[in-house]
C-alpha cells in the first residue's frame, strides 16, 4: 500500500510531462473564412493529431454560391444552398468554429483579433473571399446590387417580384414598361445564368399569375462591355450561349460599356435603358479585410503569394481562393472559381502537415476541371481541356455536378426535388417577397465562385 502511495505522485508527474510535450508539438492553425477554400482546408486538417484548428467566419453557415442566382430568381430557398459550418465540421474533434468579424491581424505576435475573441496561431490561412467591384463607381451599388450573399440574392428577388407587382397596378404605359424591364450587367457565367433564369421565370413560371400584364413580354437585357458573352469559353460555345439566350427572349447587348447608373436608368454607349430593376454581375475584388493587412498586393488587389501559396512577407501565412494572388506560369491569375478555392485549400492543409512532420513544401499546381454555365432548361455549355458540350447533355452534366458538390445529403435531396418539380411543372415555389435592410459591400465578403462553375 505504501508503495502505491509513493508511485501515484510519480505517475502524475510523468503524465504532466507527457501532456506538456504533446501540447508543445500540436500547432495552432487559424482559418479565416468558411467558403470553399476554408472548409476544404479544415476538412483536410480534421482529426490530425498534429494540429488544433480554429475556423472563423462572419456567418454560421457555408454558402454554395454558384446557385445564388437561383435564389434571386425564386427557384430555390436560401436554406437549400447553405449548411451550418458546425454541422459540416462536427465530425472533426480537433476543429473549433467561431462566428465573428476579423478586425485586424498582428503578424508579429501571431494573433487574429475579432469582435468576439482573439486567436493565437502558428499557421494562418486567409480565405475571406471577395466582394463586388464597381470599378471606381461604388455609388452604383445602391441601385445595382451584386450577387455574393444570401442577403443580396433575397434583395434581388424582392426587387424583381416587386417590380412585377407594381406593373400589375400601373396604368401609365411608360412606367409599366420600366417596371417590366430587367437589366443584368455582366456577361460572365453569373450574368448569363441570371438572365436565362429570369427569362424562364417570367415567360413560363409566372405567365398565368397576373391579369393586367403579360409577363411573357417582359424585357430582359444582358449588357456586356466585351465583344461576346462567356469570354472565357470558346468562340463556338459563346455564340451558342448567346443564341440560347436570344431564343428565350433575352436581349444580348455586347460592346455596351456602362457609363452611369441611377435609380431608374442605365446609360450605356449610345443609348439609355429605363428600368426599375438593375442587377450587377460584372466584377469582383478581394474582401475588404485584404487592404488593411499591410501585405504585398498584386494587380487586382489580391495578396501576393509564392508558389506554395504562402504570403511573400510571412511564410506561415497562407492565402487561398479569391484573396490569393497566385500567378500561373504565363503570369495570369487563376479565376475566382470554386474548383480553384477547393484545390488551394486542400494544398495548403497538406503543406502545413508536411512541414510539421519534417517534410518539404511543394508548389501548388492547379488541375483545371473545366467550366460550365447553364442558360436554362435543357440549355448549357461545358468546356474542358478534352471536350466541349452544349445543349441537353451539357445541361445534365451541369445539373448533376452541382448537386454532387452541394454540402449535405438533405440539401442535395431538396434541390433535386425542387429542380425536378420545376422541370415538370415550370413552377417556382420561392416567390416570397421579404422586405429587409440590406448591408452593402461587406455583406458580400466571402469565398466567392459565383462565377466559378464546376
Amino acid at each position: 500500500m505504501g508503495l502505491i502511495i509513493i508511485l501515484i505522485p510519480d505517475y502524475l508527474i510523468i503524465e504532466r510531462i507527457r501532456m506538456s510535450t504533446l501540447n508543445n508539438t500540436v500547432k495552432q492553425v487559424v482559418i479565416v473564412g468558411g467558403g470553399f477554400a476554408g472548409i476544404n482546408a479544415a476538412k483536410a486538417l480534421g482529426n490530425q493529431r498534429d494540429v488544433q484548428v480554429s475556423l472563423i467566419d462572419r456567418n454560421n453557415f457555408h454558402l454554395f454560391q454558384p446557385l445564388l442566382y437561383q435564389v434571386a430568381s425564386a427557384a430555390l430557398s436560401p436554406a437549400e444552398i447553405a449548411s451550418p459550418i458546425r454541422g459540416i465540421l462536427s465530425r472533426y474533434s480537433n476543429i473549433k468554429v467561431f462566428m465573428g468579424n476579423v478586425n485586424s491581424i498582428d503578424f508579429e505576435s501571431k494573433n487574429v483579433l475579432t469582435d468576439t475573441c482573439n486567436h493565437n496561431y502558428d499557421y494562418l490561412i486567409l480565405a475571406c473571399g471577395s466582394r463586388q467591384s464597381y470599378f471606381g463607381h461604388d455609388d452604383w451599388e445602391v441601385h445595382a446590387p451584386g450577387l455574393k450573399s444570401i442577403e443580396q440574392a433575397l434583395d434581388m428577388r424582392r426587387r424583381v417580384l416587386t417590380s412585377l407587382e407594381l406593373a400589375e397596378c400601373e396604368t401609365d404605359p411608360l412606367l409599366r414598361d420600366k417596371y417590366l424591364t430587367f437589366a443584368v450587367i455582366g456577361g460572365g457565367p453569373t450574368g448569363v445564368e441570371l438572365a436565362g433564369a429570369l427569362a424562364e421565370m417570367t415567360r413560363y413560371s409566372l405567365i398565368k399569375d397576373f391579369r393586367n400584364i403579360d409577363t411573357g413580354q417582359t424585357r430582359i437585357v444582358l449588357l456586356e462591355a466585351g465583344p461576346r458573352v462567356l469570354a472565357s469559353f470558346s468562340e463556338e460555345l459563346s455564340q451558342h450561349a448567346k443564341q440560347d439566350l436570344t431564343s428565350l427572349g433575352v436581349e444580348v447587348l455586347t460592346g455596351s460599356r456602362v457609363t452611369d447608373i441611377t435609380a431608374d436608368k442605365i446609360e450605356i454607349t449610345g443609348q439609355t435603358i429605363h428600368t426599375n430593376t438593375i442587377m450587377w454581375a460584372a466584377g469582383v475584388q478581394p474582401a475588404k479585410l485584404t487592404n488593411s493587412l499591410g501585405l504585398e498586393l498584386t494587380v487586382g488587389g489580391r495578396i501576393g503569394v509564392g508558389t506554395d501559396l504562402s504570403s511573400t512577407k510571412h511564410t506561415n501565412v497562407f492565402v487561398a481562393g479569391d484573396q490569393s494572388g497566385f500567378m500561373t506560369e504565363d503570369q495570369k491569375h487563376l479565376p475566382g472559381t470554386a474548383p480553384v478555392a477547393v484545390q488551394q485549400g486542400q494544398h495548403i492543409a497538406k503543406t502545413i502537415l508536411s512541414e510539421i512532420r519534417g517534410g518539404s513544401r511543394n508548389p501548388f499546381v492547379y488541375k483545371d476541371k473545366g467550366q460550365m454555365a447553364t442558360i436554362g432548361r435543357n440549355r448549357a455549355v461545358v468546356s474542358t481541356r478534352s471536350f466541349n458540350l452544349k445543349g441537353v447533355l451539357a445541361w445534365w452534366v451541369w445539373l448533376f455536378t452541382h448537386i454532387l458538390y452541394l454540402s449535405g445529403f438533405k440539401n442535395r435531396l431538396f434541390v433535386f426535388w425542387d429542380w425536378t418539380w420545376s422541370y415538370l411543372t415550370f413552377e417556382r415555389g420561392a416567390r416570397i417577397i421579404f422586405t429587409s435592410v440590406l448591408k452593402t459591400q461587406d455583406a458580400g465578403d466571402r469565398d466567392s465562385s459565383v462565377d466559378g462553375q464546376f
